[in-house]
């Protein structure tokens, strides 16, 4: 069900930027842009090379320094494709190297801040690569050492350009996170003797590209403005982009619903453990949900006092909820005229664009047929990136929790929400 990431053994970090979501309500198209961490690592006459070759490649964008292809190796040379080699990047700089007390936010954003100043030249002829790739159909691939800077940068200014929302991109941005425990080993066996001292080695936090993207807005006005006015590029190009790599959506497969019972135990506590590794992973400084932390005793509960809800993809369970019908923990004794969502999860590898704010339509939906009129939940005070959510699906904010009491260890202050359905 997974289409964005095309695996590899040897590639990590490899993905597909189709189906993303325009804001006039196209789609990129699938099959015909990728980003990836570095192709050096293909080798002939292995499986991972028949697969890269049967994508049907025809252009690849290298955009690492001229001595990290000479010390790691380039893609190999194949009749099917062009290679170009354009190093965005002008400032070197060693991540591995760099001290525990290296916050990788702003760091990162600075140094993103410094390839989008310098690496003018090279970004203006990868913009027109894809374009080009784009006006002939034939898929193309851009890629660095890991997959996540330079190439985040780049795919982000594609997204953007295409007109696909900011959020979509900073998420597409953390994705690299599914890879970042392989791009550490990676690291650590090329170099056995040494000890890889930053925490932030190989991580993909949110706030680096939420930074760089306000950065860029402060900086140049917008995207398009940094492409036309600093990039030299005319208006033609993004319209180009959207002409050739956007499409109307294709029917797809309908969500549904259905209400989970004892079978479903070991799912439920798998979704909520992997959607707590990516909170971990997208917001490490946001102490929220802990792997482990629930087992099936706690669902089983849920089960029996309210309702638990599955969202299918046909057959693959891509998220889910619980509908409480009282918390006392959160809003104290209230009269029977709310229900109460919690614990809203969604598998990130498969669950499409949208998937959270369909499966909260989905439970207001049955609060309205409990006849009760107020949905509410709650989130910690301390992530504003939920409660923005939230607030975006309708919901305001009507009071503070100082101290709930979640049965998880320490009490914790959450921010309440509400939204009235009828």
């Amino acid at each position: 069900m997974n289409r964005r990431h095309i695996p590899f053994d040897r590639l990590h970090n490899f993905r597909d930027l189709g189906g993303y979501t325009t804001d006039d309500g196209r789609t990129v198209r699938w099959g015909r842009l990728f980003r990836s961490d570095g192709l050096g690592k293909l080798a002939e006459d292995t499986a991972d090379w028949d697969a890269f070759l049967s994508l049907g490649v025809r252009t690849v964008i290298d955009l690492r320094y001229p001595w990290e292809i000479e010390a790691r190796g380039r893609v190999p040379e194949h009749p099917s494709f062009t290679y170009r080699n354009l190093s965005i990047e002008h400032r070197p700089y060693d991540q591995a190297a760099l001290t525990p007390d290296v916050d990788p936010s702003p760091y990162l954003a600075a140094r993103f801040a410094e390839v989008a100043e310098d690496g003018t030249k090279e970004i203006r002829e990868a913009l027109k690569l894809i374009a080009e790739a784009g006006e002939s159909e034939a898929p193309l691939v851009f890629h660095c050492a890991s997959g996540k800077d330079r190439t985040g940068l780049l795919a982000a200014l594609v997204l953007s350009l295409l007109g696909v929302p900011e959020q979509t991109i900073i998420e597409d941005f953390t994705l690299t996170e599914l890879a970042t425990a392989r791009l550490v080993a990676d690291w650590q066996a090329a170099h056995p003797d040494s000890e890889l001292t930053w925490p932030g080695y190989g991580k993909a936090p949110a706030e680096i590209m939420a930074l760089f993207l306000a950065d860029l807005r402060t900086r140049y006005g917008s995207v398009q403005r940094y492409v036309t006015e600093t990039l030299g590029l005319d208006d033609s190009l993004p319209r180009t982009l959207r002409a050739n790599l956007l499409e109307q959506p294709s029917p797809e497969p309908e969500l549904t619903f259905r209400k989970a019972d004892e079978n479903d135990l070991a799912t439920l506590v798998r979704l909520r453990d992997e959607a707590a590794r990516w909170q971990q992973r997208t917001a490490p400084d946001i102490a929220q949900w802990t792997p482990g932390q629930l087992d099936e005793t706690h669902f089983r509960t849920r089960i029996q006092e309210g309702e638990v809800w599955l969202a299918h993809l046909g057959t693959t369970v891509v998220g889910a909820w619980e509908l409480w019908w009282s918390d006392p923990a959160a809003w104290g004794p209230q009269p029977p005229t709310a229900a109460y969502i919690h614990r809203l999860m969604t598998d990130h590898t498969t669950a499409p664009p949208g998937t959270g704010r369909r499966m909260l339509t989905e439970a207001e939906h049955r609060i309205t047929a409990s006849d009760r009129t107020l949905s509410r939940l709650d989130c910690i005070s301390t992530n504003p990136h939920l409660r923005a959510y939230y607030e975006g699906a309708g919901y305001k904010v009507v009071g503070e929790q100082p101290m709930k009491d979640g049965r998880q260890g320490s009490p914790y202050a959450v921010t309440l929400l509400e939204k009235r359905l009828k």
